[in-house]
């Protein structure tokens, strides 16, 4: 358990769900998959300027 809980504390399993969610959008409308993909863009981007970095030696 504290494994799962460890890697939902880390930025690039956050960007990988969202990553993932996006692309789930591939069997939808044109117009719906342009939605997807930009809100996934912006909510990869928001964790990226929200995320803390670990220090190096952590």
């Amino acid at each position: 358990m504290r494994y799962l809980i460890d890697r939902a504390r880390e930025r690039s399993t956050w960007l990988g769900l969202t990553g993932l969610i996006s692309a789930l959008g591939l069997a939808l409308s044109p117009d719906q998959i342009e939605a997807i993909v930009a809100a996934g863009t912006a909510v990869a981007g928001l964790i990226g300027v929200l995320g803390r970095d670990r220090p190096s030696g952590d």
